[in-house]
């Protein structure tokens, strides 16, 4: 079982975004997220690519799902591909699997939950927001800089 995450970008007044099933978690997606794609085009980009199962470093280019689609040992495809996105469309060739907008941060927040994602990234602005569906107060759901994040995760590990 993965952990679900929606990562989007706000676009002309309207959130754009995609699922992505695996290790949503601020350490792995957002981390990812802050190093790799870190400015407003590229973030189209990926956004543009429609739902994932992973993010990677790099956006890539069409391969396999996985290595038994390839018939090539393990290492062989992490070698490969190990760095690149792996797209639901793209790479497994699956339709009705593109980007979903959302009008307002609500209808976003809606599409987190109807997907099942536990963590939540918007590109706004240049800044990476991030949340989580377990950190909420009732109904409120939070929006914090990632780098914020980071920078307390740093201050508690010394």
């Amino acid at each position: 079982m993965g952990t679900r995450s929606r990562i989007g970008v706000k676009v002309n007044g309207v959130y754009l975004s995609v699922y992505c099933h695996w290790d949503g978690y601020a350490e792995h997606n957002g981390a990812i997220l802050m190093a790799h794609y870190n400015d407003q085009a590229k973030v189209e980009e990926l956004v543009c690519m429609g739902d994932m199962s992973i993010l990677g470093k790099d956006i890539g280019e069409k391969h396999g799902f996985s290595c038994r689609d390839m018939d090539i040992p393990y290492e062989k495809f992490e070698e490969l591909y190990g760095d690149m996105c792996t797209f639901y469309g793209r790479d497994r060739d699956e339709t009705d699997v593109g980007f979903k907008t959302a009008a307002t941060v609500k209808d976003f927040l809606d599409q987190c939950e109807s997907c099942g994602a536990e963590y939540y990234y918007i590109f706004n602005n240049g800044e990476w927001l991030y949340g989580s569906l377990h950190e909420r107060d009732d109904e409120y759901y939070a929006f914090v800089s990632l780098r914020t994040v980071f920078a307390k995760k740093e201050r508690e590990a010394a």
